[in-house]
């Protein structure tokens, strides 16, 4: 049987999934047809049930949870992995209303958290995450909003962090941040689903097993890092949820839901149960 997957060309989802999708690993009968693309594009095609599996913002998530159902591997959630506010030197955040912003999409999760922190925040305009520290250092923008690899790189570009809106959340709700996940149509069965997730599981298995060496898909799609920041990236990003969210990572999934619907910036209504 073949399954559509997209995911994005950062070192933890390719990490996770080359095994899979290069035949490494016994994928039980399943074949995979394939897309990396940025985060805002999977976000896009997922509002538009466009893949049977994708990555996607847990943002998005909230939006497309009666089309797609969570599975239990794959995710990027995490302490310390939140999304930052730099910028070219330090602001005073009673100020941001008025703040031009470069954010990574409008529905990403790190979007999400901005909105959470700091509501009053409206001015905010959607720039491909790896070229946000540029167009706050030439001016166009007065802060951004970054993810991914950009906080390896930012300091050493003379960029300033405002605020860890990671540790906001930490703080603020005493839960994990959920991020990124993988999901799976609702149409499919969940023997189809559980045996996705077992797949991706021993995928990841199979490259924290060869690891630190890294394939050269990882390699190949990492977008302008050295190897030393590949790994920087795949230790934060890739961790215990990502093999199975467990109870801890599915109370902070939840969490997440509950505090947006509380905010409002979710009116509709979510299903019984949010995974497979």
């Amino acid at each position: 049987m073949k399954l559509t997957i997209g995911f994005s060309p950062c070192p933890n989802d390719t990490f996770i999934f080359d095994a899979m999708i290069n035949g490494k690993i016994d994928t039980r009968g399943l074949t995979f047809d394939y897309v990396l693309e940025d985060v805002a594009t999977l976000n896009k095609w997922a509002e538009e049930s466009k893949l049977d599996i994708t990555k996607l913002s847990y943002s998005t998530f909230l939006h497309t949870v009666q089309q797609y159902a969570l599975l239990h591997t794959g995710s990027a959630l995490g302490k310390g992995v939140g999304p930052l506010l730099i910028a070219n030197s330090a602001l005073d955040l009673k100020n941001i209303a008025d703040f031009k912003i470069a954010i990574p999409g409008f529905n990403t999760t790190a979007n999400l958290l901005l909105s959470l922190a700091f509501p009053q925040t409206k001015n905010k305009t959607e720039v491909i995450f790896s070229d946000i520290e540029a167009r706050v250092l030439d001016g166009t923008y007065d802060a951004g909003l970054i993810i991914h690899e950009s906080r390896f790189t930012y300091a050493q570009k003379g960029l300033t962090k405002l605020i860890d809106l990671g540790d906001w959340w930490e703080n603020t709700m005493n839960a994990a941040i959920p991020l990124g996940g993988i999901v799976m149509k609702r149409s499919y069965d969940a023997e189809l689903c559980a045996t996705v997730d077992a797949v991706i599981k021993d995928s990841l298995k199979y490259s924290w097993d060869n690891y630190p060496t890294l394939a050269p898909f990882v390699t190949e799609h990492a977008q302008e890092m050295d190897e030393s920041v590949m790994r920087q990236h795949i230790d934060l990003y890739v961790n215990n949820y990502s093999t199975d969210l467990g109870e801890e990572g599915r109370k902070a999934v939840v969490t997440l839901f509950e505090t947006a619907k509380k905010s409002g910036l979710v009116k509709d209504e979510l299903p019984a149960n949010i995974f497979y």
